[in-house]
């Protein structure tokens, strides 16, 4: 259990941090790059949670909680030494991108097939669901960068890559089941 009695530490002022393994790091590292914008990425399900209700509201909760446990396997590095720790590390598995793709299919069949790109807006929740795709975007392009350069858990790529996807098709949902939609005119305003 996490127990938080004291907020600031001071231990981050010269600009380094701890990792889940206790090494200490510059701020600015790729590992802490990655991670610090999958917690972005949570920030802005927390926005779409305050448009979302029933359903879209409970599958952000289940994709929020998701997000932290990929923040805690990323702060986490060397899974090969997951043995060595006083702890058993939290990691990203197979069955949390399972679920999320049958979330994917499960909403698709609610939908038309697309003949043209989307493009962000129409409802408030379909516009803060493209932004959580766009900054989920970026916070998997770091976290593949960061796998070329450490070991990173394969689960926690496919997780991203599988949540922007979920992003898209919730934002198609949010505007109407897709009747919404704002569709993208190639050259329109020439």
């Amino acid at each position: 259990m996490v127990v938080l009695s004291k907020i600031y530490t001071r231990t981050g002022d010269a600009g380094e941090t701890a990792l889940g393994n206790g090494a200490r790091v510059p701020k600015h590292s790729a590992r802490v790059s990655a991670y610090g914008t999958v917690d972005e990425t949570n920030a802005t399900v927390g926005l779409a949670r305050l448009e979302a209700a029933g359903e879209m509201d409970e599958a952000l909760k289940r994709v929020s909680n998701d997000l932290f446990d990929l923040g805690a396997d990323l702060c986490t590095p060397d899974m090969e030494k997951d043995a060595e720790l006083p702890y058993t590390p939290l990691r990203m598995v197979a069955a949390q991108v399972d679920r999320l793709e049958r979330e994917i299919d499960a909403m698709n069949t609610r939908l038309t097939p697309l003949r043209s790109f989307v493009l962000p807006g129409g409802t408030r929740l379909a516009a803060q669901l493209h932004l959580c795709r766009t900054v989920c975007r970026r916070a998997e392009r770091l976290v593949v960068e960061l796998a070329g350069q450490e070991a990173v858990n394969p689960e926690a790529v496919r997780y991203l890559n599988r949540l922007s996807d979920w992003f898209f098709v919730a934002g198609r949902i949010a505007n109407d089941d897709g009747k919404a939609d704002v569709l993208w005119v190639p050259g329109a305003n020439r």
